[in-house]
């Protein structure tokens, strides 16, 4: 029987330890934080997005860092693998927009729970408050790690699932990448990815807590639509959040790191199911309806109320003019900012709001079909530690179930 020590008690790290204890692997379990599962008990608004239904080439094309590289961990342990898991141990799922598949109690905890049961039932050491401070090695081989207060943890396998650098309030603060290249692994730059974004105009403040729903997005570059999403999305006090500016932030990130001087558009189409033909007599339907009220007055049933003035003003139109009296022109200038509400791109947050990581542990270093360093013999990686990252709709969790599952169970072979 193998000593095996996960480092790191979140997604990956719990599936790793679930694989390899079936395995037939002694597992213990360090985790630096006082409990398992921080960050997975905070994941979609609490909610906790587990994967996704849709067919493996599809959740490969959804996670563009890398992708490839988990195809064959998600033939070995897939989406349908990690449902039936949690189904094992009383957790039910269901399926929403997009293939989104979430707990049907809408309870993150619930997975975290799942897990810790899968724990007692397989015997699975737990030891939090234990931040690993290195990877012990002899002549390329692990031998264990050595913990915050020099106490050492002798074992034949080490799997490092210390997740990323973002939410560093529920401990992923970059320790794995720190002890992977101390060991002598390649570390590809982090950079956030699925995060917020920063834009230029200084009345965004207006708009701050606004919720919307059933819009469109558009990333525009040199004049071109390079990236568009449809959704939900949130403004801030700095700039866009929300599930469509998430996605988007990927493309965002690498137009900001290569072209740094250029400028970087978002343009918010409020009415996408709406032509421009319908949108315009929508419109004068509503001026019909108001006719004797002012511009500002009158566009209630058609914008959310902070929207109303913004809009105005960026149409150069005169929010007092009623509307009777308002131009085909100035009609049509109030349209297409309904249609192209405009930003300007100056950042992205940093790494540490986003929700994933891009960069990590070089891929071409690991073993795709065991997870183990291509370096140090008995080292295994799983997870967000690794140089993967996917859109969001359940694909980033799913990336850290599969490789979690593969390097657990690879680690425990005899």
């Amino acid at each position: 029987m193998k000593n095996i020590i996960v480092v790191g008690g979140g997604a990956a790290g719990m599936m790793a330890a679930v694989s390899a204890s079936q395995n037939g692997g002694k597992v213990i379990v360090l985790e630096k934080m006082a409990s398992l599962g921080r960050k997975l008990s905070i994941t979609g608004k609490g909610r906790c997005n587990i994967t996704n239904i849709a067919e493996k080439e599809i959740i490969i094309k959804n996670i563009p860092g890398n992708g490839a590289f988990i195809y064959s961990a998600l033939h070995k342990f897939d989406n349908q693998d990690i449902i039936n898991f949690l189904q094992h141990y009383g957790v039910m799922t269901k399926i929403e927009r997009g293939g989104r598949v979430f707990p049907a109690t809408d309870q993150a905890k619930d997975v975290v729970g799942a897990f810790l049961r899968a724990f007692k039932d397989l015997n699975i050491e737990v030891i939090t408050g234990q931040q690993v401070k290195r990877i012990l090695t002899h002549n390329g081989r692990v031998t264990g790690v050595l913990v915050n207060n020099n106490v050492k943890y002798d074992a034949e396998s080490v799997i490092v699932a210390t997740g990323g650098s973002s939410y560093p309030g529920t401990g992923s603060s970059g320790d794995g990448y720190r002890m992977s290249e101390v060991v002598g692994h390649t570390i590809i730059p982090l950079k956030p990815s699925l995060v917020p974004l920063e834009v230029g105009e200084d009345w965004i403040g207006e708009l701050q807590g606004l919720s919307l729903k059933n819009v469109s997005a558009s990333v525009i570059f040199a004049g071109k639509k390079v990236a568009d999403d449809f959704g939900e999305m949130l403004f801030t006090h700095y700039g866009l959040s929300g599930p469509i500016i998430l996605s988007l932030s990927k493309k965002v990130a690498e137009l900001l790191n290569h072209h740094p001087n250029e400028e970087i558009l978002v343009e918010i189409n409020l009415k996408p199911a709406l032509s421009v033909e319908i949108l315009d007599k929508r419109i004068q339907r509503d001026f019909e309806k108001f006719a004797r009220k002012q511009l500002k007055n009158s566009l209630g049933e058609l914008l959310p109320s902070k929207l109303i003035n913004v809009v105005i003003d960026l149409a150069h139109l005169d929010p007092d003019k009623f509307v009777h009296q308002i131009t085909k022109s100035e009609r049509a200038r109030l349209q297409e900012q309904i249609t192209k509400l405009t930003f300007t791109i100056t950042a992205t947050r940093p790494v540490s709001e986003a929700i994933v990581t891009a960069g990590g542990v070089h891929v071409k270093e690991i073993n795709p079909k065991t997870m183990e360093s291509k370096i140090v013999t008995g080292l295994f990686f799983a997870g967000e530690v690794i140089d993967i990252d996917g859109y969001t709709g359940g694909f980033n969790l799913q990336a850290a179930f599969s490789t979690g599952y593969v390097a657990g169970y690879n680690a425990a072979e005899i």
